[in-house]
């Protein structure tokens, strides 16, 4: 059963195994595990961005295409389910018709990039995909009477999804069953659903393709492969993935702007989470979207605690002060790379 689910990929290590199933269940029980407002809020990022690492890690680490238009298709998701919302109102019919338009409209504008300059060389089409993504995010802040804007849109979701709404009366484990819960466990669920369909993917027929594609397309190319057609098909449904995850951050934090979604920073956070993880491995998106949204958002915490335990030192309150955290995340992204050549799930397959 678990091997049908995981499509035939083990982790083929025991030790990623269990680092493997110990963040699963950690994000299956975050609310009762880890009760919280924060806590809460840092597990269904987590589950988000793994979708959105793990769909760009198929078309880095499994095509071998560069593309810096990631954040355009996560925007495009976010927005078209945001604007379904403004627009509608608050209710399940717009979040379907919302992230099925958004969805749509990410995957043609991949299809409409990929004909027109995957031919190209790979460092040709990195540039053109940056070109497009900034003048996307340019035209969505001029566009403030139907984006909002550099403000972006704030907006209500259905009740049932809300705080306010209660499921039953009283607690589970010391937490209360209220719509918050339920809407983490719909990120939850419809992450956890789209990870296991890109494992599908990468371990078929086509997934298999993409490799022969990624290691020498002139040899694919000979033997009949048409790699342009693998290559838009794999950019597209890497968009629309994208895209999904996109709608379910706007249904989480009930926002949506420039600033999360299409910024070149989020763009960057991506790839390092699939460098940190290993590229060409589905399960390299989970440990490295898992640590980087760990250490982005505790890290500071941690220094502080450390800055006022050494305050009686001299020299080292100033390096772990909480200012300086962007530094050592910084650092520590240098020793995993310098520690960890293939990523994380590379080294830990090579101790097997």
């Amino acid at each position: 059963m678990i091997n049908r689910l995981l499509s035939g990929d083990r982790p083929r290590s025991r030790l990623l195994a269990g680092v493997l199933a110990l963040i699963l269940i950690g994000l299956a029980f975050a609310p009762f595990l880890f009760p919280g407002t924060k806590s809460l809020d840092t597990a269904a990022r987590i589950c988000i961005f793994i979708v959105l690492a793990a769909s760009y890690d198929l078309l880095l680490g499994y095509t071998g295409v560069v593309s810096f238009a990631h954040t355009m298709f996560f925007g495009i998701g976010a927005y078209g389910t945001a604007l379904a919302l403004s627009s509608l109102g608050p209710s399940f019919t717009a979040i379907v018709l919302g992230t099925a338009g958004g969805t749509a409209i990410a995957a043609a504008l991949a299809l409409a990039i990929g004909l027109f300059s995957l031919r190209v060389k790979a460092i040709f089409f990195a540039m053109v995909t940056l070109a497009v993504a900034s003048a996307f995010a340019v035209l969505v802040s001029q566009l403030s009477g139907l984006t909002g804007g550099e403000d972006g849109l704030t907006y209500k979701i259905p009740r049932a999804l809300g705080p306010a709404f209660k499921l039953m009366d009283g607690k589970i484990f010391g937490v209360r069953i209220n719509g918050r819960l339920l809407c983490y466990y719909l990120v939850f669920f419809s992450a956890l659903v789209l990870f296991l369909g890109l494992l599908r993917v990468v371990n078929s027929p086509f997934g298999r393709t993409l490799k022969a594609v990624r290691d020498n397309a002139f040899r694919a190319e000979a033997i009949g492969y048409r790699v342009v057609w693998y290559r838009t098909t794999a950019t597209v449904l890497s968009a629309a993935v994208a895209a999904l995850a996109g709608a379910l951050l706007a249904i989480w934090i009930r926002y949506t702007g420039p600033a999360t979604t299409l910024s070149m920073e989020i763009m960057i956070d991506i790839l390092l989470m699939v460098v940190i993880g290993g590229m060409g491995t589905m399960y390299g998106a989970v440990i490295g979207a898992t640590l980087f949204i760990l250490a982005q958002t505790y890290l500071q915490t941690l220094m502080a605690s450390a800055e006022h335990a050494t305050e009686a030192l001299p020299l080292i309150p100033l390096l772990v002060a909480p200012e300086r955290w962007l530094l050592w995340l910084g650092m520590l992204f240098i020793l995993s790379v310098y520690f960890f050549p293939d990523g994380v799930v590379g080294r830990l397959r090579s101790r097997r």
